[in-house]
């Protein structure tokens, strides 16, 4: 059943992510390159704000609010330093878990029906819902492949995976 596969896959990537995490401090998490990338911490809080909208799809509750969830929005600005909207890394990690832990129980609880059901994109398209949590999987991943460099931009020079 492709809801068991999203699962598994989302599963994954919280322990990459988790992995990656390990150890950095609220500090660690806000370091920038010399190039135009985010932070991890904009990459946390950016993966959690898009599990809201894969919830949404899935008719459940959210784990971030409409106000935490602005400053990682897509096209939001880089997060260069603490300040306004920016969340406290293990805050953002609370919630990252929080994702998991309802991601695990809805898709667990998904019918085949209900993925196959066919739901408006932008202009007159559909797609399956099973469809746009992929594209959202896929999401997820690029970003989750991004914090294994963000972990060494911190100042880390080990090597999680």
């Amino acid at each position: 059943m492709i809801s068991n596969l999203l699962s598994r896959g989302f599963h994954r990537n919280q322990g990459v992510i988790r992995a990656q995490a390990d150890g950095l401090t609220h500090a660690e998490s806000l370091t920038q390159t010399d190039y135009k990338l985010n932070c991890f911490n904009w990459v946390v809080g950016h993966i959690v704000s898009a599990r809201n909208d894969i919830l949404e799809l899935l008719g459940a509750e959210k784990v971030m609010s409409a106000e935490q969830a602005e400053r990682y929005l897509r096209e939001s600005d880089p997060i260069t330093e603490d300040g306004p909207g920016v969340m406290a890394f293990d805050e953002l990690l609370a919630l990252l878990d929080a994702s998991e832990e309802r991601l695990e129980e809805v898709l667990g609880s998904a019918s085949e029906g209900s993925m196959a059901e066919e739901l408006p994109v932008k202009g007159n398209r559909t797609s399956s819902r099973a469809a746009q949590i992929m594209f959202w999987y896929f999401h997820e991943t690029y970003h989750t492949g991004q914090t294994e460099i963000m972990r060494q931009i911190s100042g880390r020079s080990d090597k999680i995976i």
